[in-house]
């Protein structure tokens, strides 16, 4: 795409069209993503597994790939068209999970996998540097924060379709069910949405036509002190939700012998309403309460992410699996917090032609800690404890990555010293 197209104003109706759009790819990323977590148990059973093979499919299978193809599809995204790279990435990642279902071994569903990974990489990259060309700075956090509202909404697609498919038709047929959609959505992508001027939302800024090298990109964002602190903290907050999204349905499987379509269908409620509320929530009171002091882009997820520690020990130390889902609606709410924020600083403090690879840096953080190591973990930690806790070894597993919430909500509340300072220097 031309960068010297000039700039171009885009109608309310028009800028809710694209957003919408972009929420849609990111359900289906985020549906076909985590639909393998409320079928673990099933394909545990059926391939004779291990958690920590578990561990592996729904952790590093997707996340090497996810991390290493991010950052060279983020750059590709900052000089060729985002649109056609979307389009493309949202083609194989779902082909990939309609694949998943003829797996026949453990090798097969792995390999699946991986190329799904290679497919969401090229998810929220583009998503977000089209966002912040539609968007203004000053409203860019509430954009953002609606469009992580996604992420909850395809987690309560995948439970609660999946939950219920695996339940009567087998865990097959709920891979078949969930990926093909996406294959029809990247022909209404294609057809319908056009690819805007770079830097179009931000007035006087100018794109430039030489895109930076992924490098330059990588030292720009390393010299950027706020954007070290909150990388590393929402890494560590995608490490404890993304590991409590993983194994929650095994949980509960196996500790109160709940079946996949009640897992699936109390799951979606809770997850899907409740991240979607902490995911608004979190990027609306930071655009507004940080228009008195900046520093509020980084308190509000900080604060979130603190306060949901305490309730995730609840969700798996309570003896009832009622008081375990309702419990777990509080701490789900506010993690979410951080997402918005943290993507709307990224391409805030970012120059144009480097949006998409910054963002890609991020989620690489965010998917290689959070939905990598962290289910990995967990699994690996359950296989411990199965000789002393037996089923209930995955109970007390899960109090890790509940831990690691502290952690994270650390380096938020860090990121928040200089990001005034920060902030000033990129609008030079």
């Amino acid at each position: 795409m031309n960068s010297n197209v000039p700039e171009k104003a885009y109608s309310a109706n028009y800028v809710r069209y694209a957003v919408g759009m972009l929420v849609a790819v990111y359900v289906c990323n985020f549906a076909d993503r985590q639909i393998l977590s409320i079928l673990m148990q099933p394909i545990k059973i059926e391939m004779q597994l291990s958690d920590t093979e578990l561990g592996l499919l729904s952790g590093l299978a997707f996340a090497i790939f996810y991390s290493v193809m991010g950052l060279p599809i983020g750059w590709l995204a900052d000089k060729y068209s985002r649109v056609n790279i979307l389009t493309i990435c949202l083609t194989l990642w779902s082909a990939m999970t309609v694949l998943s279902g003829l797996a026949a071994n453990f090798t097969q569903l792995f390999t699946a996998r991986l190329f799904v990974g290679v497919g969401e990489a090229g998810g929220n990259p583009p998503s977000h540097s089209l966002i912040s060309d539609y968007v203004p700075a000053l409203s860019r956090s509430t954009a953002l924060g609606i469009f992580a509202l996604s992420a909850p909404v395809g987690l309560l697609v995948g439970f609660l379709l999946g939950g219920w498919i695996e339940q009567y038709y087998g865990w097959r047929a709920a891979f078949f069910a969930l990926g093909a959609p996406g294959l029809v959505l990247a022909v209404i992508l294609k057809l319908s949405l056009p690819e805007p001027p770079r830097g179009n939302a931000d007035g006087s800024r100018k794109a430039g036509a030489v895109t930076p090298s992924m490098m330059a990109v990588l030292r720009h964002l390393w010299r950027i002190p706020s954007f070290r602190q909150f990388a590393l903290g929402g890494s560590l907050a995608a490490f404890g939700i993304f590991s409590i999204f993983q194994w929650m349905p095994s949980f509960l499987a196996r500790s109160y012998h709940m079946q996949s379509g009640e897992i699936g269908t109390w799951l979606a409620l809770v997850i899907g309403v409740s991240g979607a509320a902490g995911s608004f929530a979190g990027g609306y009171l930071a655009d507004r309460l940080s228009k008195r002091d900046m520093r509020w882009q980084m308190w509000v997820p900080a604060i979130g992410v603190l306060l949901a520690a305490p309730f995730c020990f609840a969700v798996f130390l309570a003896g009832a699996p009622m008081l375990s889902i309702g419990l777990l609606a509080t701490p789900i709410m506010l993690v979410y917090f951080f997402l918005g924020p943290s993507f709307a600083l990224t391409q805030t403090l970012s120059p144009q032609r480097m949006r998409a690879m910054a963002s890609a840096v991020l989620l690489t953080l965010y998917n290689f800690i959070g939905l990598g190591i962290g289910p990995t973990v967990v699994g690996i930690v359950s296989d411990w404890l199965t000789p002393v806790y037996g089923d209930e070894s995955l109970r007390y597993a899960m109090l890790l990555p509940s831990s690691i919430l502290i952690w994270g909500a650390y380096h938020l509340m860090r990121a928040g010293r200089t990001l005034r300072e920060d902030l000033q220097i990129a609008a030079g």
